[in-house]
């Protein structure tokens, strides 16, 4: 697709006379509609604030989202529990390395239905480290939140949970997340760098001007916030996204419904995934003002291959299921997602180095 066409596809209105619409649907159609009626344009993050997070009706508040084959998109997770695994491994390395405290904090945010959890603490589960574990979810939303709990019943002497990373005590661990940030509202620019507004025409949603680039203001304030938190370990983010050298000169917003790529944001509201590309660039400079420092960032592949290097002899490798090959060669392989995944590790007073950024390009 031409730039040209891209940006038009992504401001045109999409929302169409749709059977499959509910009622929780129409409402949160007619809540932005009133809003822009009544306040004016909004902009794209309000867009993206209201159709993902309103709490009644938004994608992710409301429950609404689906990962795996029957849902709208795949994930690191949804591959199986080898992911868990490896993060797992990572974990105890990362807690050998600060010296095996009595308590070690792992906090995981975005954590969706809880599997993660789940797939980290079974693989952790009768360790030394494991002992030492305090597991916290920051989890805003009750939907969200009764699922982890549900799913995670066999260790909740182990977790807690909290409502935003403000509410989170100073703590020594590990903030981790696996696509948490390409999630968050971003403000889309024109090529003058205008804000382009979502704006009604005629009743029908529209972009205007034609956005080029984007920004994202909704992650660095995030990354910052987690940095201030962490007083000694590591951040830990897995996502996908580009350096600021890397980035496109056009915007990177994507919208998914049933694994299928929709031409516009307004296609589905409340229905579809929105997301956009990360800056990791704009990440490490907002943990870093708070005090952080870089570990690395390279690419899955070879975080994975990091981690997996020092396993290779090691009981869990050699006793892994032909399903849990598949999934180790997902998640590795250049052409599935060893290329389209990054991850990123930040530091707070820890200077050791990590097997899974031992093939860092930063």
């Amino acid at each position: 697709m031409s730039e040209k066409k891209r940006n038009e596809s992504l401001g045109a209105n999409a929302v169409k006379s749709d059977s499959r619409l509910t009622n929780s649907d129409r409402d949160l159609i007619a809540l932005l509609r009133c809003e822009i009626e009544n306040r004016g344009p909004i902009s794209f993050a309000r867009f993206m604030e209201l159709a993902l997070y309103h709490p009644q009706h938004g994608y992710y508040a409301s429950g609404r989202a689906r990962i795996g084959r029957c849902g709208d998109f795949f994930t690191n997770v949804s591959i199986g529990p080898i992911f868990g695994t490896l993060l797992a491994a990572e974990f105890v390395e990362i807690w050998e390395k600060l010296e095996r405290p009595d308590q070690f904090t792992l906090v995981e945010q975005g954590a969706h239905d809880g599997q993660l959890a789940a797939d980290v603490l079974k693989a952790l589960r009768g360790s030394e480290c494991f002992e030492a574990l305090r597991y916290i979810m920051v989890e805003p939303f009750p939907a969200w939140r009764e699922r982890q709990q549900e799913k995670l019943i066999g260790f909740s002497q182990n977790i807690s949970w909290c409502g935003s990373i403000e509410e989170l005590n100073p703590f020594a661990g590990v903030h981790f997340s696996n696509e948490l940030f390409d999630a968050l509202p971003i403000h889309l620019l024109s090529d003058t760098g205008e804000e382009c507004l979502v704006t009604l025409n005629g009743g029908e949603f529209r972009i205007q001007p034609a956005p080029v680039r984007e920004k994202k203001l909704a992650a660095a304030k995030l990354m910052h916030a987690i940095a201030t938190k962490l007083k000694r370990g590591v951040i830990l983010t897995i996502d996908y996204g580009f350096t600021r050298e890397q980035f496109f000169p056009h915007h990177t917003v994507q919208v998914r419904a049933r694994h299928r790529k929709l031409d516009s944001p307004f296609d589905q509201i409340g229905r579809a995934d929105i997301s956009a590309h990360i800056d990791w660039t704009s990440l490490i400079e907002a943990a870093e003002s708070a005090g952080a420092r870089l570990i690395g960032l390279t690419d899955q592949h070879h975080f994975l291959t990091g981690i997996l290097r020092d396993l290779l002899h090691a009981t869990e490798v050699q006793k892994l299921s032909p399903a849990d090959k598949r999934g180790l060669q997902t998640l590795l392989h250049p052409e599935m997602m060893g290329r389209n995944f990054q991850a990123l590790a930040l530091a707070q007073d820890f200077a050791a180095p990590l097997s899974g950024f031992r093939f860092s390009r930063l």
